[in-house]
């Protein structure tokens, strides 16, 4: 693309915006009022958090079993089945497997 020097129109003082004063807000456009942002949680979301809450009070392990294995293993009344453990384990490795596979 060629330009003409006499094509191009010089920039008068007109065109140009006095950005010295930096008192103004962002937001200020002359005649607009300025907005306020709104954030709105629906009831939602409010329950989810309050299901959050009451999931962090839940313990993940059950102390009462976990002392009962502990009082059947310290007094030798605990039993260890082999083919379950065995066959629970075989399930896991299999699982394990088949996840990485695809």
């Amino acid at each position: 693309m060629k330009i003409n020097p006499g094509s191009v129109k010089p920039v008068t003082p007109n065109g140009i915006q006095d950005v010295s004063n930096r008192n103004s807000s962002p937001r200020d456009t002359g005649s607009l009022p300025p907005t306020r942002d709104k954030v709105d949680i629906n009831s939602v979301a409010a329950q989810l958090h309050q299901l959050e809450r009451a999931l962090n009070d839940v313990s993940i392990v059950d102390t009462a079993r976990v002392d009962a294995i502990k009082q059947a293993i310290s007094s030798g009344q605990f039993k260890v089945n082999s083919e379950v453990v065995a066959d629970k384990l075989l399930a896991s490795v299999k699982e394990h497997i088949f996840a990485h596979k695809g």
